[in-house]
């Protein structure tokens, strides 16, 4: 009997001490994760009293802009690309072989492992009229311009490649190009 006594008092004072306001915080493990220092980054003082750096970091594209490209999306910027856009890359096997990489993950489902135009999407009837490289009057300013833009179905691949990248793959589409004349 004394147990059951002994019990109900303990589940009585543990009611009690635990009817407290709910509504404040009782104890805080953590307080700087419950009371965190708000930071005004774009203050005219910045993080501490230092300026924050407005320029991009090099080498990328501040968000909403685009990369630096200065042909347009016309019929004459695309004659304009074909006729005076060069590769500013070295024609050599590790920028073909990286060029073949990005071909196979951005450009194969469509256009086929030899640029014949009978990628997965092409064979599985998912698009129509996708070009093979052999039928096509295309030169390294064209591909690349293409590249940018986009052209009929083609959306643009600015986004995912980079300048490099693209330049790689123009050289990798034209190996496949030679390669379907023969």
């Amino acid at each position: 009997m004394k147990k059951f006594k002994l019990i109900i008092a303990l589940i009585a004072i543990t009611t009690l001490s635990s009817c407290n306001d709910k509504t404040t915080r009782q104890a805080q493990y953590m307080p700087d994760m419950y009371e965190s220092v708000p930071y005004d980054a774009d203050g005219a003082n910045g993080l501490k009293g230092a300026p924050v750096n407005s320029k991009p970091v090099a080498g990328t594209i501040p968000r909403g802009g685009v990369p630096a490209y200065d042909i347009p999306d016309t019929i004459d910027g695309y004659e304009k690309a074909k006729t005076a856009l060069k590769s500013p890359l070295e024609k050599n096997e590790k920028n073909l072989e990286n060029g073949k990489k990005m071909y196979t993950i951005y450009c194969v489902s469509c256009h086929g492992k030899k640029g014949d135009g009978q990628g997965y999407l092409a064979t599985s009837e998912k698009f129509a009229g996708i070009p093979n490289y052999k039928d096509r009057d295309i030169t390294e300013g064209s591909i690349y311009h293409v590249l940018m833009h986009g052209k009929n179905l083609m959306g643009s691949h600015s986004g995912q490649l980079t300048y490099k990248e693209r330049w790689q793959i123009v050289q990798y589409v034209e190996v496949l190009r030679n390669d379907l004349l023969k």
